[in-house]
Parts: C-alpha cells; structure tokens; sequence
C-alpha cells in the first residue's frame, strides 16, 4: 500500500466530511494529524477544509486544531423497523433540508478544489459526498463498524476507494463496490498507544493499589453510563476483593459513585479510585489496565484491540442500527473479548469478568487475540489510501 509514498505532493488539499460524534470526528482528526506529518517530513504542506454541522463535536475540534470549518445544512433519519414511522413528519422535514446541504457543499468544495474528498460518516457525511461526486473529485469513505453506517451506505457506489476497518466487513459489502475496498483498521490517536502503567499510579496517586492483583479500568465513554455504574455500584465490594478498580463514571455520576465508595471498608476503599472524566492520563490508566470494563463503539474497540487489551463489552442497546452489539459480538466470536448482549446483571458481568481476575492464563489468551485484531498502523494505512486517490 506504500505505493502512494513514491510521489508525495508539495501541497495537498483535503476536505474532511463526517462528525456529529467521537467515532465519527477523531479518526478524521488523526488521519489529518498523521497526513499533515507525512507531507511535512517531505516538505510539503497541507491545507484542509473540514465541512460538517454547526451543532456537531466536529464544530468545536477542527477549529481547536487550526483547521478551516464550515458548516452545511443535513437531516438526521430517525430509523424504525415500521416504515409509517420512517414516513414521520420529523423524517420529512429533516430529508427536505438535504438538497440545501448538497448545494451549500457543492459550492464549498468547488471553491476549495481539494484533491480528495475523506468522508468519516455521520449524517453530513451524505451532501458533502454528493457534491464531492458532483464535483468530480474523489471520495474516500472511512468506516468505523463491522457492517456500513447509513450514510456510507448511501455514498458506497459512487466512492473511489472505501476503507474498512475489519476484515469481516468485506463480505457485508455489496458485491458492485468490493473491488474498491480496502481494510485500513480504524485510526487511534498516537498518544493512546504510549501510556506506562507506572505513570498512571503517579497521575492518579493511587498509590495502595495492590499491584499483585490485576487492575479493571471501567468506562461508559466521556459522560458516563448509568446502566454500567449501576452494574460497577451492585458489585463493587466483591470485585474490589480481586482487583484494583478505576472507574470512570462521567461528571454527572461522581458523587453517587463515591457515596458508594465511602460505605467500603478501608481496605477495599484503598484499591477504588472513582473520577468523573479522565484527560491526558487516560494513556497511562490504559497501559495499567489488565482488564477492561466497556461500551463497545468503534473507537473504544479501536483503541482495545491495538493496545491488546482483555475486555468485557456492554453495548449500547440504543446505537444506531444497533452496531455496538455487532462490534461486540465480532471481537467475542473470535475469542478476542467477553461481550454481554442480552440482558445484563450483576450476576452476568460477575460471571464474565471473575474468570479473566483469577485465571492470568486466560485473561493474556484473550488480549493476545485481541490484538491480532488491532491495526495500530491504522492512520498512516488510510494516508496510503488518500494520497493513492489523489493519483488515480
């Protein structure tokens, strides 16, 4: 694929499409970052002009990053299995504003003259496509899942390459655009891969954690999850009884969480520590963690899998096209994570992580597949691919 390395341009202009969430807006971020790098250990530079919605996560990170942004007109579709439904007055409504969309694209684009169009998904991903299309330029699709968002979906016929992130999803592909598909994995920010579990019991002064017993990091993302904290609160005397614990609960659940920690005895207390958000130190308490408790997005499994991590997965059971249970459910057929999909207890999620605390054997088979799954390569495979676009 290093290929498109033999003739690197001076100057290069990309347009990014794609955002509304993390799993859509940081691989975008990070295939910018690792393309602005390989231009300029070369000497060239890149320009980019990043178009997505006035309301989305994209609309705070590019301008933060000193990268050009506006923003165009788009309709969310709200999905249900009843077609009447499909047929809401909201779903109406939201549809009417993609032709403006398309318009307000096809004028930024043309004025831009990129030459590639990245498309991450996210539903301004679908009038910045078109009028990538419209204005002949060539569009590369990144997807995060194991099966096709929406709104790659909608553009997979008209793209120049579409990079996938698993193997697996080369076979749910329609067969007419298979031939210009190509499996890059999902891009992870560099620093994620270059945490020391030394450095997370400095940063987080945990200092009493007893370092002869395995250490879970528990996440439901950036804002918490109640349905996980709810799990964590119902068990933690008995899991604090084989593991240190970091929970990551969201600003919203903190206080509940310690209320919960000051009824421990000392001793457990010691090996809990409960924080709302993790920043910069998130790489280090990843290096530290010998088991994962999690949501299962794209980009959590992403980072997991690069980093070779022993994980058990509770998925969103709202996720758009319920593509957190697929993710899941991928990583578990392959022995490469524990995932709990149907209905979850306390029970459940002591039945599924007790092995991986007592059996060390167990828990490093499980990382080590997990792993193999991982494409730390991720970001410099998809600048392969742009920068290969661009040539065509």
């Amino acid at each position: 694929m290093n290929s498109a390395n033999s003739h690197i341009p001076q100057e290069f202009r990309l347009v990014v499409t794609g955002g509304g969430t993390g799993g859509h807006t940081y691989p975008a971020l990070t295939a910018v970052r690792t393309l602005q790098a390989r231009l300029a250990a070369s000497g060239g530079t890149l320009e980019v002009l990043w178009i997505g919605t006035a309301d989305g996560l994209e609309a705070r990170v590019a301008p933060a990053e000193g990268i050009a942004f506006t923003s165009v007109a788009t309709g969310k579709i709200r999905r249900s299995r009843n077609l009447v439904r499909m047929l809401s007055r909201a779903n109406v409504r939201d549809m009417a504003r993609v032709p403006l969309g398309v318009v307000q694209a096809r004028k930024a684009i043309a004025d831009f003259r990129p030459d590639v169009v990245l498309a991450t998904g996210g539903y301004v991903a679908v009038p910045a496509g078109i009028a990538a299309r419209l204005c002949r330029r060539p569009l590369v699709l990144h997807e995060q899942t194991v099966r096709l968002g929406l709104a790659n979906r909608r553009l997979a016929a008209t793209a120049t390459r579409i990079a996938v992130s698993s193997e697996s999803t080369l076979a749910l592909l329609p067969a007419a655009v298979r031939d210009v598909a190509v499996v890059t994995g999902n891009p992870v920010r560099p620093e994620v891969l270059a945490g020391h579990a030394d450095k997370g019991i400095e940063a987080l002064g945990v200092h009493a954690f007893d370092r002869r017993l395995p250490t879970v990091y528990v996440t439901g993302g950036a804002q918490g999850s109640q349905q996980i904290n709810g799990l964590i609160g119902d068990t933690l005397p008995w899991l604090l009884g084989r593991a240190n614990v970091v929970h990551q609960c969201g600003p919203a659940h903190a206080d509940r969480m310690r209320q919960h920690a000051a009824c421990l005895p000392p001793d457990l207390a010691n090996r809990y520590y409960v924080t709302g958000f993790l920043g910069p130190e998130l790489p280090d308490v990843l290096a530290l963690a010998d088991v994962v408790i999690s949501r299962s997005g794209a980009g959590t499994l992403a980072e997991l899998t690069a980093l070779g991590k022993a994980a058990v997965l509770i998925p969103l059971a709202t996720s758009a096209g319920d593509e957190q249970a697929h993710n899941a459910g991928h990583l578990q057929q392959a022995g490469a994570a524990v995932a709990l999909l149907d209905k979850v207890t306390s029970h459940h999620l002591r039945d599924a992580v007790g092995p991986l605390l007592t059996d060390a054997d167990l828990r490093r088979g499980i990382a080590e597949r997990a792993r193999a799954h991982g494409r730390p390569d991720a970001a410099d495979r998809l600048v392969d691919v742009i920068l290969a676009a661009a040539s065509r």
